[in-house]
């Protein structure tokens, strides 16, 4: 019989926010895999599947998160994170990853799949969707992510400014990930598309350092990695007015 690797979403960081389907395939895995930094530090997702399921069933892979610079050294983290979990999948009828977020956005559950597809040919692989920053930002701060016809543009700002602003510049909400170290050239790009007076942005969203506030306050302080903007879009006509 083939194993199983199931990539887990268990939201950005509040535990009440992993799905009921979330906790019961971290519950029913034989193991749940959790990707930390080779500094050794507890990530969220490690923190959020130690409320469901005991220490002694999470298996702690390093990975090369963040890194971006070194193609080398991050490809190797993959590779030898992708034996690492291909061992487990020998020995073992089903392993869950769990990642923050949602699997199949921006997730290093991508990159691990793949290589098992390679490692351990025939582990049927498969996702449990989870929340993401956007819908939780949303929530906390009251921001509507899309009305009737309006497209929704998600941007990495690790891919540059740049793509940012032509996003910010066109019609609809733009969600920014990753912009917390390019603070200060994401608040110009909101005052050069003018989408600055209506856009928030959150980190550690429900961790005890939640921070959620006004793009406005933005400055050149360097925010967390992980930070997320949402600027909606330019809405007129009142209600439904873009039905």
């Amino acid at each position: 019989m083939s194993s199983r690797l199931v990539g887990v979403g268990v939201g950005p960081g509040d535990p009440e926010l992993v799905t009921v389907k979330g906790v019961n395939a971290l519950r029913e895995a034989d193991v749940v895999v959790v990707p930390v930094m080779d500094s050794g530090e507890r990530g969220r997702a490690e923190a959020t599947v130690l409320h469901y399921v005991p220490e002694d069933k999470v298996v702690r892979v390093v990975f090369a998160l963040n890194e971006r610079s070194d193609r080398t050294r991050r490809e190797a983290a993959w590779d030898a994170a992708g034996e690492r979990v291909a061992e487990l999948l020998r020995r073992h009828a089903s392993v869950a990853f769990a990642t923050i977020g949602d699997p199949n956005v921006y997730s290093t559950f991508t990159y691990l799949a793949q290589t098992i597809a390679e490692l351990v040919p025939g582990t049927v692989v498969s996702t449990v969707p989870g929340i993401t920053a956007m819908q939780d930002l949303a929530a906390r701060s009251g921001a509507v992510l899309t009305e009737g016809t309006e497209p929704l543009t998600l941007v990495p700002v690790t891919a540059g400014a740049a793509v940012l602003k032509d996003a910010l510049a066109g019609p609809g909400t733009v969600v920014a990930y990753k912009f917390g170290r390019q603070a200060h050239e994401v608040a110009e790009a909101l005052r050069e598309t003018g989408r600055l007076a209506d856009a928030v942005w959150g980190s550690a969203l429900g961790l005890p350092e939640e921070s959620v506030r006004p793009a406005a306050d933005l400055d050149e302080t360097p925010l967390p990695y992980l930070s997320t903007l949402i600027a909606p879009a330019r809405r007129e006509g009142g209600r439904g007015g873009k039905l």
